[in-house]
């Protein structure tokens, strides 16, 4: 994990690869953002508690607990309006949109995720 920045304003990345989530959080730190990441789903909610992100990138496909099992949760544990989840997988057909939709993700997009559309997120998601 990376250092954490108590302003208000950080970003939780979850992905189970470790090289994905640094990439993620150096493209987010390049934008200006405090970043942290976690490369195991269990840790997530015990992160997300600590640091209080406003935005969280999370992996679906994930051992154990999958993004889609972890939305709902981080939801209610940080507050609806709190927080906004996007989902980054593989997956893209339009049942895997329908399924975050409803694990109330607020977008979801598919890797790879380049800074071109990092930033297009970031711009809608605020």
């Amino acid at each position: 994990m990376t250092e954490v920045h108590r302003n208000g304003k950080e970003i939780l990345v979850v992905d189970d690869d470790l090289d994905t989530a640094r990439m993620f959080a150096v493209m987010l730190r390049q934008l200006g953002h405090a970043v942290e990441y976690v490369t195991s789903p269990q840790a997530v909610v015990d992160a997300a508690r600590s640091i209080r992100p406003w935005l969280i990138f999370l992996d679906i496909g994930m051992p154990g607990l999958n993004g889609w099992e972890l939305a709902p949760i981080l939801k209610r544990e940080l507050g609806h309006e709190a927080v906004r989840i996007v989902a980054v997988s593989g997956y893209g057909a339009p049942e895997h949109h329908r399924r975050s939709r409803e694990a109330g993700f607020d977008a979801h997009v598919q890797k790879p995720v380049d800074m071109t559309l990092l930033q297009s997120i970031l711009a809608q998601i605020k």
